[in-house]
């Protein structure tokens, strides 16, 4: 079941993978939402890593050991999955890893686990970063900083050539939309529903695949469906398209304890260096989500 911005707990048994940089380079190629609330690090130029080449900044125990030590949970497509018949790990968060630890000049060792061990992981010093699709969350930030590096929301899912003409959620008052239950998408349908003149007819569905059989069936014309997910689903159907407008979107951070600011700064320039090199770009192309770039590396962005 595919719910919103990566509440579920997905992850299954602990893998590690430890690779350089080329290496996990070329096995890659062939959730929720806060109050504000800005750390005084916020904003790439507010950082000490602003005017430093990012390999400079690691800190001496982890540059010593020479590896990075991130965590994530395989099992939300396109951002962190099993290369299919393997155990190998694929997606945006994987490859966009590796690409950092390359800034670092470090080999990146990457483990598979369950989405709620992510944070107390990094609290027990299991390893150094998490990053799985995770929302930079009020909550959450009182235990991890976040380099923020990607930005999702509710995307509106229609057949291929969009027949019924949807623009917008506006274009849905008044029709058969289908949304998957308990989801943040279900929020965002019933909330404009609420201002629709003429109503929708909400189906729910057990989650996003479900409910594009409602679509496929002329039972509804459109669902609204996490982004990178639904930009994903609609590649591997070709059936449907994928609006690139965003509802409710949000940050997703790179999780670093706190205690590891040194650390955060070298994370933060590296994916400065990657977004003003044109790197960062070509991996969310790769993978069909550039709608979701951010246009620099910042730290406890949650507006």
């Amino acid at each position: 079941m595919v719910l919103s911005r990566r509440f579920p707990v997905v992850g299954k048994h602990a893998l590690r993978v430890v690779v350089g940089f080329a290496a996990l380079s070329l096995a890659v190629t062939g959730c929720g939402r806060s109050t504000t609330d800005q750390s005084p690090q916020s904003g790439g130029s507010a950082s000490a890593a602003a005017d430093a080449k990012a390999a400079d900044l690691v800190p001496a125990a982890i540059k010593d050991k020479g590896v990075l030590r991130v965590a994530t949970a395989e099992g939300y497509p396109p951002m962190e999955m099993y290369k299919e018949g393997t155990q190998d790990l694929i997606g945006v968060d994987p490859e966009l890893a590796a690409a950092i630890a390359g800034r670092l000049g470090l080999k990146l060792e990457m483990t598979n686990a369950s989405f709620p061990g992510l944070i107390p992981g990094l609290q027990a010093d299991r390893w150094d970063l998490a990053m799985s699709s995770m929302s930079d969350t009020e909550e959450r930030r009182k235990a991890v900083d976040f380099v923020d590096y990607f930005r999702a929301g509710g995307a509106i899912m229609v057949a291929k050539g969009n027949p019924a003409g949807v623009k917008d959620l506006a274009d849905l008052c008044g029709r058969a939309v289908v949304l998957a239950k308990g989801s943040s998408n279900l929020a965002i349908g019933e909330k404009q529903n609420a201002s629709c003149a003429k109503k929708m007819t909400i189906s729910q569905s057990e989650d996003a695949p479900t409910g594009l059989l409602q679509i496929d069936a002329g039972r509804a014309v459109a669902t609204i469906v996490d982004y990178p997910v639904a930009k994903m689903l609609a590649q591997q159907s070709g059936k449907y398209e994928v609006l690139e407008a965003q509802y409710d979107a949000g940050p997703w951070g790179i999780a670093i304890d706190k205690k590891d600011s040194q650390l955060r700064d070298a994370v933060q320039r590296a994916l400065q260096e990657l977004i003003d090199s044109g790197e960062y770009t070509k991996i969310l192309e790769k993978w069909g989500v550039q709608g979701g770039a951010v246009r620099s590396a910042t730290v406890n962005d949650q507006k």
